[in-house]
């Protein structure tokens, strides 16, 4: 009889077997690590936000706080700062992918943002700044949210959840550690 070369069916199933084995145990730790990659990049994100806001506040004490977010960036999604320098509508503080991710389609590392300035006088003189993560248990589990005090809070997310736009902070908002 003739030996015959190459691998018995047994033997093949025995290692797709294997390999189902091992990406069962890797794909959910890989999935961990990118919601905590994204939900990293979301603190920092506020963080930005906040220092932009104070930036903000200093270079146009005529207004206080920016009224949108939109205008601490350079204006559109993918546009850059203008040639004349700028201006209270865009400030040029952020980056036009943070200024416009208002919307869950629009999102920045899996979280899209939410800001509200209140007005005295009219002066913004608080704000509030959120997020949320764009499609729950994918991108992101948490809210995070801040407001002119600077302090970061966290609230665990749930299915469907939108940023914040007031009452940033108190017992269901607790100081991100």
């Amino acid at each position: 009889m003739r030996k015959q070369k190459g691998f018995s069916l047994i033997e093949l199933l025995i290692v797709v077997a294997i390999i189902l084995i091992i990406a069962a145990i890797a794909i959910p730790n890989l999935l961990r690590a990118r919601i905590a990659a994204n939900e990293s990049s979301a603190v920092s994100s506020v963080r930005t936000i906040n220092t932009a806001e104070v930036t903000y506040s200093v270079g146009y004490p005529a207004i206080g706080f920016s009224a949108t977010l939109g205008a601490l960036g350079p204006g559109a999604a993918g546009t850059v700062c203008p040639a004349t320098g700028p201006v209270s509508t865009n400030a040029c503080l952020i980056d036009s992918a943070l200024s416009n991710a208002t919307a869950a389609a629009s999102a920045k590392s899996g979280y899209y943002f939410a800001y509200t300035p209140t007005a005295n006088a009219g002066i913004n003189v608080t704000y509030v700044a959120a997020n949320s993560p764009s499609a729950y248990n994918v991108t992101g589990v948490r809210n995070f949210c801040s407001n002119e005090d600077g302090v970061l809070h966290m609230n665990a997310g749930a299915s469907g959840s939108t940023p914040i736009t007031a009452g940033c902070g108190g017992g269901t908002w607790p100081v991100l550690q």
